[in-house]
C-alpha cells in the first residue's frame, strides 16, 4: 500500500537528486513575425534526458514537499509552495524516481495531494514548469487540466532552443 507523507525538511533540505527519464520527441518553439510557432518534433530516435535536483531549494517561499512510499522505499515526491507576491502556488518538483513505477497513478496521487495544499493555501491559481523535450509530463500536466500559459526561450542556458530544452510554464485556475 502506498503511503504519502509530508517530508521533514530538516532531513531532505538540500540533499541532491537525479530524474531520468525518456521522450521521443520534442515541442519546438520559434519566434515568428506574428509571435511564435509551436511543432512537434521528432528526435531521430530515442532520448535518455535528466536533470539534477534539489529537496526543498533555497529559492521557495516554505515549501511543503510529500514522499510516496511503499514498504519504506521512497518512490517519488512533490513538492510546492506559495508565491505570496502574486497568490500563486508554484509546484516545484513532482516525480516519480524509477521508470519502473511511472504510468501507474503514482504521479496522479502526488498531484491530487499537492494540489488539495495549493486549494488549503487559498491560491488563485497552480503553476509549474517543464521543458518541451519532457513530453511526458506535458502529456500528464495536460491531463490533470493544466494548460500552456508561457514559455522562455533561455530560461537555462543561451542554447535551449538548439538543445530542444526551451523552458514552458503551465497553470491551472484554482477550483
Amino acid at each position: 500500500m502506498i503511503e504519502i507523507k509530508e517530508l521533514d525538511r530538516e532531513n531532505y533540505s538540500g540533499k541532491r537528486f537525479t530524474l531520468k527519464y525518456q521522450t521521443k520527441g520534442y515541442y519546438d518553439i520559434r519566434p515568428s513575425k506574428t509571435g511564435f510557432n509551436v511543432e512537434y518534433q521528432l528526435f531521430d530516435g530515442a532520448k535518455e534526458m535528466s536533470f539534477d535536483d534539489v529537496f526543498f531549494g533555497d529559492w521557495l517561499d516554505n515549501p511543503k514537499a510529500f514522499g510516496a512510499f511503499e514498504n519504506g522505499q521512497f518512490l517519488g515526491y512533490v513538492e510546492g509552495s506559495l508565491e505570496e507576491w502574486n497568490n500563486r502556488y508554484r509546484i516545484s518538483n513532482i516525480c516519480v524516481f524509477e521508470s519502473s513505477k511511472r504510468h501507474k497513478g503514482l504521479g496522479t496521487m502526488l498531484m491530487e495531494f499537492i494540489l488539495e495544499e495549493a486549494n488549503k493555501s487559498g491560491a488563485r491559481m497552480v503553476v509549474l514548469e517543464t521543458q518541451t523535450c519532457n513530453e511526458n509530463a506535458i502529456a500528464f500536466y495536460k491531463k490533470m487540466g493544466f494548460s500552456i500559459i508561457g514559455f522562455d526561450l533561455y530560461a537555462y542556458t543561451n542554447s535551449d532552443m538548439e538543445r530542444h530544452e526551451v523552458r514552458i510554464e503551465m497553470g491551472k485556475m484554482r477550483g
